[in-house]
């Protein structure tokens, strides 16, 4: 029924690639008007046309936009954003998925965030919902993280989106391969240099 939505979503955020089932269910609760899961998880999903985070420079001034310094972020941000696919806002910026080429495909799809001060940050969890959720419980007002998770996990599940696991300390934290701090650093100095700037 929302194939041809989720076909351009793909193509939009995905560079084509399949829409990931957590993010499917959520997708298409929004496309019904529901936001059951997302207000438990608080995202909001992209609309289409939405800006990439990382290529939106509507925010800054003229002067800015010509400063060579900023430029350069510009251009090593376009660069990260062909490995950072963001799906939507939440959490301390956006989230989505770290689809570097070098980090080992037999882990699937690695969740990410981007804060609002363009710094990266691997959360925890297999997928977008377990990040979410991870990054939730934190959040809550229960002080014990596990059993906050636990609760979320279980109406999660109660409402359509089971997750991989209902265990706090059972989350996938391993480092990602590449990291995204130092490619951006790496790709900013790329940069830097390519325009003759020291």
């Amino acid at each position: 029924m929302y194939e041809e939505q989720l076909a351009e979503f793909s193509r939009e955020r995905l560079d084509g690639r399949p829409v990931p089932d957590d993010l499917r269910t959520l997708l298409i609760e929004q496309w019904e008007g529901r936001d059951d899961l997302a207000r438990l998880l608080h995202l909001e999903l992209f609309e289409a046309g939405a800006p990439h985070p990382l290529l939106d420079t509507d925010y800054l001034s003229a002067a800015e936009l010509a400063d060579p310094e900023m430029q350069c972020v510009n251009a090593a941000a376009a660069a990260m954003a062909e490995h950072v696919k963001l799906v939507a806002e939440g959490g301390n910026g956006w989230f989505g998925y770290w689809l570097h080429p070098d980090e080992p495909a037999d882990r699937g799809w690695r969740p990410i965030e981007l804060d609002t001060e363009f710094s990266y940050w691997r959360p925890s969890g297999r997928t977008l919902a377990e990040a979410a959720a991870a990054d939730r419980a934190a959040l809550e007002d229960e002080p014990d993280q596990p059993i906050a998770f636990a609760r979320l996990a279980a109406r999660l599940a109660e409402l359509g989106l089971p997750l991989e696991t209902r265990e706090y300390d059972a989350l996938d934290d391993t480092e990602y391969r590449v990291d995204p701090e130092k490619l951006m650093e790496e790709l900013l100095a790329a940069e830097r240099e390519r325009r003759g700037l020291h």
